[in-house]
């Protein structure tokens, strides 16, 4: 079975991301209506994001390409 978790490079480019724009992660999961440990748990690669919340997640996060993209 393939690994559908996201991979390990496109966490951290999403973490600096994050660290360029000068915003935490807990500002970023409140300006996008995610709870902030589901953005902990998709920056460290623990959700698999293939629906719901994690999913929504990784796409704001520019992890994965979201429906519209």
């Amino acid at each position: 079975m393939a690994d559908t978790y996201a991979p390990e490079q496109a966490c951290l480019e999403a973490r600096k991301r994050l660290e360029l724009r000068g915003i935490s992660v807990k500002q970023f999961a409140e300006e996008n209506g995610i709870h902030v440990s589901t953005v902990y748990a998709v920056l460290n690669g623990q959700k698999k994001c293939l629906r719901g919340e994690a999913h929504r997640a990784a796409v704001a996060l520019g992890i994965k390409l979201g429906a519209d993209q």
